[in-house]
């Protein structure tokens, strides 16, 4: 359950920094406030929780998916 809220969280920073930056910034300025913005919202806690490597790969495919979109895009 937790991995699915850290998911929503992602997707939520994700979408905001999209939101006010648009497709008008370069690759390096998205994936360094990716990096600085959302990837805590994802990783947050997840010290605290018992994880399976199913766990893992999921968020795993969460990343992955993500910067896949942003090499579309462009």
């Amino acid at each position: 359950m937790f991995v699915i809220a850290a998911k929503r969280s992602f997707y939520k920073a994700a979408n905001a920094v999209f939101g006010k930056i648009g497709g008008r910034s370069s690759e390096d300025v998205i994936l360094q406030l990716i990096r600085t913005k959302c990837m805590p919202a994802l990783l947050y806690g997840l010290e605290a929780c018992p994880f399976r490597l199913s766990d893992y790969n999921y968020l795993d495919f969460v990343v992955n998916r993500f910067f896949y979109e942003i090499v579309q895009n462009e």
